[in-house]
């Protein structure tokens, strides 16, 4: 089931399939009746739009990890993306998903959980609410949780390209990427950034798979052109990754991805625990996180 948020501004859609937000329209722009700003998951490219990573970020060594003397699989971004969520509140301004432990993911992860996605819409800004809680009476939570928001690059397809764009941030950073080889971290970095408040977009940019961000400075980032002034800004207070990231020679969207959570190194299957990234949650405890997409 598809849901819907609407003011004067602006429509959101948000599919139960994932609670994955699916669209976010703009209405009256440059002329036009309204304009999409999210990717619209063509599955000959990248057949997702914005899919919530959990209870883990990236890849495992392997697609496996340990936990209290067991072995278990578990694909890349985990299960939720995949999952159908409950409608459990709608309003005028505000859609609540919710997704419980089931066997179906004890068999892959075995911990009780309950994950709530909250979206709501002021004006042209779209927050994005996380909320995970741990039911259990004698056991801690392990899990990450991280962002895939996927937009339109170019937004304008019939006016620009995908070099027309470029990230802008709001001061000048310096960072540098942890590069992925297999969907996994080998340890290495190299330099992106120095002092500077654009990164202009390029296909080459990402050869190495995505830009992977460790102890960044900033707490947004706005996906901006030289050719008009649409844009998409994104603000990520206290998240202590970021990835960047498009498919692949010609994909004509690319990814702002904030995270709870990151891939794990080249090496030996690991506890789950001993994973970077993952956090600890004790019994009857919550962790929440938000985030805010707002369309120009």
């Amino acid at each position: 089931m598809t849901y819907t948020l609407e003011n004067d501004l602006c429509r959101v859609s948000v599919n139960s399939h994932g609670a994955e937000l699916s669209s976010f329209i703009r209405k009256s722009v440059d002329e036009r009746a309204e304009l999409e700003y999210m990717w619209q998951a063509d599955p000959a490219i990248w057949g997702r739009h914005a899919p919530v990573l959990f209870p883990i970020v990236g890849r495992l060594p392997q697609d496996t990890y340990l936990h209290n003397g067991h072995s278990y699989k578990l694909s890349q971004h985990g299960f939720a993306r995949d999952r159908e969520f409950a409608l459990v509140r709608q309003t005028p301004t505000q859609l609540r998903f919710e997704l419980r432990a089931d066997e179906q993911t004890r068999a892959v992860y075995p911990f009780d959980f309950l994950l709530a996605i909250t979206y709501q819409l002021h004006d042209r800004t779209l927050t994005v609410g996380w909320d995970v809680q741990n039911p259990a009476a004698d056991q801690d939570l392990l899990f990450s949780i991280g962002a895939h928001p996927a937009f339109r690059c170019p937004i304008l397809e019939e006016e620009e390209k995908f070099e027309d764009y470029f990230f802008h941030f709001d001061h000048p950073v310096t960072f540098e990427r942890h590069v992925l080889e297999g969907g996994l971290l080998n340890c290495q970095t190299e330099p992106v950034l120095h002092e500077q408040t654009e990164l202009p977009l390029t296909y080459p940019l990402f050869e190495q798979d995505a830009l992977v961000l460790k102890h960044y400075d900033f707490t947004h980032i706005t996906l901006r052109s030289f050719r008009s002034d649409r844009s998409v800004r994104m603000r990520f207070d206290g998240f202590p990754y970021l990835g960047l990231w498009t498919k692949g020679e010609g994909a004509p969207f690319v990814c702002i991805e904030p995270w709870h959570g990151v891939a794990s190194s080249i090496g030996e299957v690991q506890e789950l625990s001993d994973k970077e990234g993952i956090m600890t949650l004790r019994p009857g405890k919550s962790f929440s996180a938000n985030y805010d997409i707002t369309v120009v």
